[in-house]
């Protein structure tokens, strides 16, 4: 991972992001305020304009203007977890090279973080139920020293099957915790954004 890595997939998933733009804002009017979708991608935006700023800076230095920018520039619940996202990852990165290990190690730190903040878990129907098992399968990864890229194609099914699992949840989090029975049958935008980003990430390593 690297400063140049960081700008680059920000650009692809912005594109990937603005095709199902549409899709994204459906689902959160279902069971949200719909809101979500230009979150993210006012986030992303705030990303990619960044490059300038950080592209020769440190990793650290540059996850940490990238975590105060989106704090800055997103409202509400979703600034503060993506916030809370880089500043992990920023704190786990060092000085030197960023390989494979130690770039999953400071995502699933990321998540860690974004868990603790959002007081979230698996099976309440939010974006964790997809970023919780990726990051658990990363781990496994790491640890298991798994092939890279038969890893990642695990994690693209992964991210799937869990975004697809929040159709049938009800929710305990966030404004579609108020709908009851009524969340079924929907699934979270939240799980959808965050599964086609992490779809992207690993298709660019995979094809690297």
């Amino acid at each position: 991972m690297s400063v140049n890595f960081l700008i680059s997939q920000a650009k692809i998933i912005q594109k990937v992001i603005d095709a199902n733009a549409s899709e994204i804002e459906k689902l959160d009017q279902n069971i949200g305020d719909g809101d979500h979708i230009f979150n993210v991608q006012r986030g992303l935006k705030l990303v990619v304009e960044l490059e300038s700023t950080i592209k020769d800076l440190p990793l650290s230095k540059a996850l940490n203007m990238i975590a105060m920018k989106v704090l800055s520039g997103i409202g509400g619940s979703s600034g503060a977890l993506f916030g809370t996202f880089f500043m992990s990852m920023a704190k786990t990165s060092n000085l030197e090279e960023v390989n494979f290990s130690k770039a999953c190690e400071m995502i699933i730190s990321g998540v860690n973080a974004m868990k603790d903040r959002g007081k979230a878990d698996v099976g309440e129907k939010t974006m964790m139920d997809v970023l919780i098992p990726v990051s658990q399968k990363l781990n496994e990864i790491k640890n298991e020293n798994i092939e890279k890229n038969q890893g990642l194609k695990e994690v693209i099914k992964i991210a799937e099957e869990r975004m697809l699992a929040t159709k049938d949840m009800l929710a305990t989090k966030g404004r579609a915790s108020f709908l009851g029975e009524r969340a079924k049958g929907h699934i979270d935008p939240g799980a959808r954004s965050s599964q086609l980003i992490i779809e992207t990430i690993c298709k660019s390593v995979i094809n690297e």
